[in-house]
C-alpha cells in the first residue's frame, strides 16, 4: 500500500509537533510504502535538517508555512471576477449565523474555551447538508480550482479584493453583530491569516504522479495538514484518515485569547467550518483521547467514523524504574514537564506549602524547563514563590540553609534521563488548568509511580483508576491527596503497579501501530481509490484494475496487468468430452 503522510512542523524535520510518534509508525509499518508531504513552520525548523529516513520513504515533499514568495500570477478579468466570487462566498459564510442544528445535539461549550462576546458557539452536530457548509465547500474547492487553472492564487489572496470582500461580509444584512463590529486593522489581520491558512491551494502535489498516485491520504492533523488530502479526495477519490491528538479548534480558542471579538469569531468560524469539512470528507477520524473526541463530535463529526488511537510511547526506557522501587525516596514529590502558566505551578506550590504543614519532612523537585519567553517569565515568578514561601532551612546557625523546593532540568547531576526523574520520588504530581493528553503521567505510570492529578485534558482517560484526581486550582484538595499517599507507602506500590500494568497495555508504540495498520487496510477495503485508465484514443479500459489492486503488496506492477504468467506460457488442456 502506498500512503501519503500529510504533516506539519513535524516529521521529517528533526524539531516539531508529532515528529517522533510518525518515525515509529512510519518505520513500524515497514511493509508499506509512504510518500511525506509536509509543511515548516519556521526556517530555523528547516536549517536543523532531517531525521534519517527509513527505505519505505519514498518521497518527500515540503513546503513552507512561514513564507511565500509571490508567484507571479497577474489575473485577468474573468478569473478577478471568479475570485471575488469564491472568496465573498467564503467571507459571507464565515460572517452569516450559524446554522440551526437538531434539538438536543448541541452540548455547551467546554469550560476551557472561554467565550467572547457576541461570538457564536461551535456547531456541534451540524447538519451536513446544511446550506452554509455547503456554500463554504463550494467556496474552497472553487478557490482551488482557480489555483490549478491560473497557475496561482497568493496574490489574489494579498490583494485588496480579498480585504473588501471581508468588509462587505462583514457589514451585509444578516451579519454577526461581533463581525459588523470589526475594523480596518481587524480585517487585515483576518486576511493574512486566511492566505497563510489557503496556501496549501496553490501547490503542485496535486496530479496524477504526487498525492493522485497513494491509495491513502493520512493527516497526522487537522486544519492546514488536512488540506492536501481534501484535494485529493475532491480530485481523485483518494480517501482521508485524520489523526488528531490535539483538535485545531480548541488550539485556537486557547491561544487566541486576548485577540479582538471580530477576529476571533471570524477565525474560529473558519476553523470551525473547515475542521466540519475534513471530518465529512474524511473516511476516519483518529482522535488520541475521549477528551480530543468530544471536541470533534462538537465540530460535526461522525462518531460511526471516530477511532479512538492512544499515542504510542517507547516503554523501554523506563523498564529499570518500573521494575524496582528502590531508588524512590519516600517523601519525595516529582514535577516533570514544560514550565509554563497552564502548568500552574503556583497552585502546586501553595499545596506544597500545606503538605509541609502535615509532613515536614517532605521534599519538591521540579523538574523542567521553560516553554518560549512566557516561560521563563513563569519560571522566574514561581522561584521566587518558592523562595517566599520556603525560607531556606538550616539545622543551627551556623549551617547553610537548604529550600525544600528544588528547580532542575533534565541532563542535570543526578538527573540524566526522565525515567531518573521520575524514579527519585514517591509520588508524582500534575497541577496543570489545561491539558491535552498527558505524556508525562504516561511516563510516570511506565515507571511504576503513583500519581495525584488535576482532572483537566485526557487525565482521568489515561490513569483510569490508578491514581488520585482532584479538581483543578485547588491547593488544598492536592495537598490532601498527596498527604494520603505520603502516609501510606502500601497504596502507593498498589497504584504504581496498576498504573505500569494499564501503560503496558494501551500507551505503547506497538499498539499504536497495531492500530493504525488495522485502520489502513479497512480504509482502503471500503473506500478504495478508483483511478481510470484509459487506452490510446482516450476512452476508459474494461477490467483495467485488477481485484487485488487494493491488497498489501506490489499486485499491481506492470507484470500482473498484463496478467499472469501461466495464462500466456501454458496451453490449458482440453475438457474430456472435447477429446
Amino acid at each position: 500500500m502506498r500512503i501519503g503522510l500529510l504533516t506539519e512542523s513535524g516529521y521529517p524535520y528533526v524539531g516539531g509537533e508529532g515528529g517522533l510518534w510518525c518515525d515509529r509508525l512510519v518505520r513500524g509499518l515497514d511493509r508499506h510504502e509512504f510518500d511525506v508531504y509536509a509543511f515548516s513552520s519556521s526556517e530555523a525548523q528547516e536549517a536543523a535538517g532531517r531525521v534519517p529516513l527509513p527505505p519505505q520513504v519514498g518521497r518527500v515533499r515540503t513546503a513552507p508555512l512561514w513564507t511565500a514568495e509571490d508567484d507571479g500570477v497577474v489575473y485577468g478579468r474573468r478569473a478577478r471576477r471568479r475570485f471575488a466570487e469564491h472568496y465573498g462566498e467564503l467571507a459571507a459564510v464565515l460572517c452569516a449565523a450559524n446554522d440551526p442544528v437538531t434539538p438536543g445535539e448541541a452540548p455547551a461549550r467546554p469550560a476551557e474555551a472561554p467565550a467572547t462576546p457576541g461570538e457564536a458557539p461551535a456547531r456541534p452536530g451540524e447538519n451536513r447538508m446544511s446550506p452554509q457548509a455547503d456554500r463554504f465547500a463550494s467556496a474552497l474547492y472553487g478557490l482551488a480550482e482557480l489555483a490549478r487553472d491560473e497557475g496561482g492564487l497568493l496574490g489574489a489572496l494579498r490583494s485588496e479584493t480579498a480585504v473588501r470582500a471581508l468588509e462587505r461580509a462583514c457589514r451585509a444584512p444578516g451579519a454577526q453583530s461581533t463581525a459588523r463590529a470589526a475594523r480596518v486593522a481587524d480585517l487585515l489581520t483576518v486576511a493574512a491569516h486566511l492566505e497563510r491558512t489557503l496556501r496549501p491551494l496553490t501547490l503542485d502535489w496535486y496530479d496524477e504522479e504526487g498525492l493522485g498516485a497513494v491509495d491513502l491520504c493520512h493527516a497526522t492533523a487537522g486544519g492546514v495538514a488536512a488540506l492536501p488530502g481534501l484535494l485529493a479526495h475532491q480530485r481523485f477519490g483518494i480517501p482521508l484518515l485524520v489523526t488528531e491528538y490535539g483538535v485545531r479548534l480548541r488550539t485556537h480558542y486557547l491561544t487566541r485569547p486576548d485577540s479582538p471579538p471580530a477576529v476571533r469569531s471570524l477565525l474560529a468560524a473558519f476553523h470551525g467550518r473547515l475542521a466540519a469539512e475534513i471530518y465529512h470528507r474524511a473516511a476516519f477520524i483518529t482522535p488520541g483521547n475521549t477528551h480530543a473526541r468530544r471536541w470533534q463530535e462538537r465540530c460535526g463529526a461522525d462518531r460511526a467514523k471516530l477511532r479512538t488511537v492512544h499515542p504510542g510511547m517507547d516503554a523501554a526506557p523506563f523498564a529499570a524504574a518500573g521494575e524496582s522501587q528502590a531508588s524512590a525516596d519516600p517523601h519525595t514529590l516529582v514535577w516533570v514537564g514544560r514550565v509554563e502558566p497552564a502548568k500552574d505551578l503556583v497552585s502546586l506550590l501553595h499545596a506544597f506549602a500545606e503538605i509541609r504543614k502535615e509532613e515536614p519532612k517532605t521534599r519538591l523537585r521540579i523538574v523542567g524547563g521553560p516553554s518560549g519567553p512566557d516561560g521563563a517569565v513563569y519560571l522566574g515568578h514561581c522561584k521566587a514563590l518558592a523562595a517566599q514561601l520556603f525560607p531556606d532551612e538550616a539545622a543551627g546557625p551556623h549551617c547553610v540553609g537548604d529550600n525544600p523546593v528544588s528547580f532542575e532540568e533534565i541532563g542535570d547531576p543526578g538527573l540524566p534521563t526522565p525515567a531518573d526523574a521520575y524514579a527519585s520520588g514517591a509520588v508524582t504530581v500534575l497541577s496543570s488548568v489545561v491539558e491535552g493528553f498527558p505524556v508525562g503521567l504516561v511516563e510516570a505510570m511506565f515507571c511504576g509511580r503513583a500519581t495525584v492529578s488535576t482532572d483537566v485534558g485526557a487525565v482521568v482517560e489515561a490513569i483510569g483508576g490508578t491514581g488520585l484526581v482532584v479538581p483543578p486550582r485547588n491547593p488544598r484538595a492536592l495537598a490532601d491527596a498527596c498527604v494520603a499517599l505520603l502516609r501510606d507507602p502500601e497504596r502507593r506500590a498498589r497504584l504504581g503497579a496498576a498504573a505500569r500494568a494499564r501503560a503496558l497495555e494501551l500507551f505503547t508504540v506497538e499498539q499504536n501501530v497495531s492500530a493504525f495498520h488495522t485502520l489502513y487496510l479497512e480504509t482502503v477495503a471500503r473506500t478504495p481509490a478508483h483511478r481510470p485508465l484509459l487506452d490510446d484514443t482516450g476512452d476508459p479500459l474494461p477490467f483495467a484494475h485488477p481485484a487485488e489492486a487494493h491488497l498489501p503488496g506490489h499486485w499491481t506492477d506492470a507484470a500482473f496487468r498484463a496478467g499472469p504468467r501461466w495464462a500466456a506460457d501454458t496451453p490449458v488442456p482440453a475438457p474430456e468430452a472435447a477429446r
